[in-house]
């Protein structure tokens, strides 16, 4: 089962104007349905005067969970489009929130879409985007006289060694896709030829950026 997901770099926001209304955009990183209640309750309170205050989030990592809510705007102008803008980058555990400050201009069904989508879609283009990875953890021990040996299968190889510490032995860890960590050791141990000691550490999710794809 492939365990990799996508979401938002990080927390932020992205203010725009569209026919003198104000746009404001915050994304943030959620982890339940609770935390997105309440970040939607504290920007509602921070923006009380702005005309709606529209949200879309989904939860999980197959996005189980979608919510979304058009606050006053018309249905399906505002929640909708913001959510299929996280459905389509495949982001989960993401809660946008757009706050709108009319500007006296309608923009129409068609223009609220586009509007609230935009938002959303700037949004995530300024912020950008993490693919997270879920790797298994290898503990390796060697000999000294092994050790450059071992920089240069590395090197070409293209693994990184991390924790590196120089005791008696030579010891390090190794981070690889869980799909390919039963062929990697067995690798590794032919290509040191048996004189390695390897065993297999904690599983944990790691951050790669990676970029939106969407035109602007």
């Amino acid at each position: 089962m492939n365990m990799d997901y996508k979401t938002i770099k990080t927390n932020d926001k992205l203010e725009t104007i569209i026919k003198k209304s104000k746009f404001i955009c915050h994304a943030y990183r959620i982890s339940s349905e609770n935390e997105a209640k309440e970040i939607i309750n504290t920007i509602k309170k921070e923006h009380y005067k702005a005309n709606h205050n529209c949200s879309a989030y989904t939860l999980g990592l197959k996005q189980e969970i979608q919510r979304f809510s058009d606050d006053g705007e018309p249905s399906g102008t505002a929640g909708i489009p913001m959510l299929e803008i996280l459905k389509k980058l495949q982001l989960v555990n993401c809660l946008v929130i757009v706050t709108r400050y009319f500007g006296g201009i309608k923009l129409g069904t068609g223009g609220l879409i586009r509007a609230y989508g935009n938002s959303v879609k700037d949004t995530i283009n300024h912020i950008g985007i993490v693919e997270n990875h879920l790797l298994q953890e290898i503990n390796i021990v060697i000999d000294y006289q092994l050790y450059n040996q071992l920089e240069n299968d590395a090197q070409l190889n293209h693994y990184q060694l991390e924790n590196l510490q120089f005791t008696d032995k030579v010891s390090a860890d190794i981070f690889v896709r869980t799909n390919i960590a039963d062929s990697f050791i067995a690798s590794l141990n032919d290509r040191m030829n048996g004189k390695i000691k390897i065993q297999t550490g904690e599983k944990q999710y790691r951050e790669v950026s990676c970029q939106p794809p969407i035109d602007k």
